[in-house]
């Protein structure tokens, strides 16, 4: 059954990620700010294996509901893991390099969404 919107989507990713007990489930709107994508989910975890099994959660609940992965990158690092659907964009970080690199202050701007 696929999503409706890609509000509906971006919900059910930041929920995935939950399940696999991400950090600092973001949930921002830049479709009005950016042409890459409607939302961008930033979550983090607090391993290289949890951020693999958040990305691997998040992978397998999507491909259930009849998503295709566009693209990915980062796995094998396991440090920042980028999983683009299309409509929306999930960063997957390290706590460290969540930290590091700050992507919430690029988006400040954004719509911040509630989980």
């Amino acid at each position: 059954m696929l999503l409706k919107s890609s509000s509906s989507m971006a919900y059910f990713v930041g929920l995935a990620a939950s399940e696999k007990k991400a950090k600092d489930i973001r949930i921002l709107n830049v479709g009005d700010i950016s042409p890459i994508a409607d939302y961008f989910i930033i979550c983090s975890g607090n391993s290289t294996v949890q951020v693999r099994a958040i990305a691997d959660e998040i992978e397998e609940k999507m491909a259930e509901k009849g998503y295709e992965l566009n693209h990915k990158e980062g796995y094998q690092t396991g440090r920042w893991i980028l999983l683009d659907y299309g409509s929306i964009i999930v960063h997957i970080f390290h706590n460290e390099d969540r930290e590091f690199y700050g992507i919430e202050r690029l988006w400040a701007d954004a719509e911040k969404i509630s989980l």
